[in-house]
């Protein structure tokens, strides 16, 4: 199995990626964030991930009446997906629709550019439109996976595709050669998976439960969900 950011950091011209990290600290496009601090990211501008992680979050407003006839507005998060070290991405504003982007771990780098800044690095310009390309196909999967009837389908197909996305391996210490299985980096909450399959977090806790005695999930460490290494066959 290889992951993204594995992929990501294996064929990016090392000297390249150093130009844009020197450019961005000249011209102050670089800033660190803290684990949940809100990326203020703005339409038009594309954004880089240097390292640590990205949270991409859904937010449709909805109008409601209070009691005296007042308009009011509630957002419904969902969670979207991670951003890895290396990755670009981009917020679209799409009215009634809000994207937002959290730093989901600390110390989380994050530079911006302008499109016509990729100019001075043409091949690198390449490979994030290629990069671009391959998330709105994965896109597309989750879309697939997200229109399953049963819950069930839906969690265990969105757990595979995320670890799919940003997963690495892991081993355990009596073999520490052998790969065991493909985890999470991160932790992520019951309550962003309910979001995302369109569930509860107590139905999600039960099922990742059921899922656990299949045999088809595991936990490891600071609860970072794991799938062993054929699950893919499964």
């Amino acid at each position: 199995m290889q992951t993204t950011s594995t992929s990501s950091d294996t064929n990016r011209p090392f000297l390249t990626w150093q130009r844009i990290i020197d450019w961005a600290q000249e011209h102050y496009r670089c800033r660190t964030f803290s684990k949940d601090e809100k990326i203020p990211a703005r339409p038009g501008l594309l954004y880089l991930v240097e390292c640590g992680a990205i949270r991409l979050v859904g937010s449709s407003l909805v109008s409601a009446t209070t009691s005296k006839k007042t308009p009011r507005r509630n957002a419904d998060e969902a969670f979207l997906g991670f951003v890895s070290a290396g990755q670009p991405f981009e917020l679209i504003a799409q009215s009634p629709f809000i994207l937002q982007a959290y730093a989901h771990t600390d110390q989380t780098n994050v530079v911006w550019l302008y499109w016509h800044d990729l100019d001075n690095w043409p091949h690198f310009r390449r490979e994030v439109m290629d990069a671009f390309r391959y998330q709105h196909q994965r896109k597309l999967l989750w879309l697939s996976t997200l229109g399953q009837r049963r819950t069930l389908d839906r969690l265990y197909g969105f757990l595979t595709l995320l670890i799919e996305e940003v997963g690495e391996p892991y081993t355990n210490k009596a073999e520490p050669d052998v790969v065991r299985g493909y985890r999470l980096p991160w932790p992520l909450t019951h309550s962003q998976i309910g979001s995302t399959i369109g569930s509860t977090r107590v139905t999600v806790t039960r099922l990742m439960g059921k899922l656990r005695s299949k045999g088809l999930i595991y936990t490891q460490d600071d609860n970072l969900i794991c799938l062993p290494a054929d699950f893919d066959q499964k």
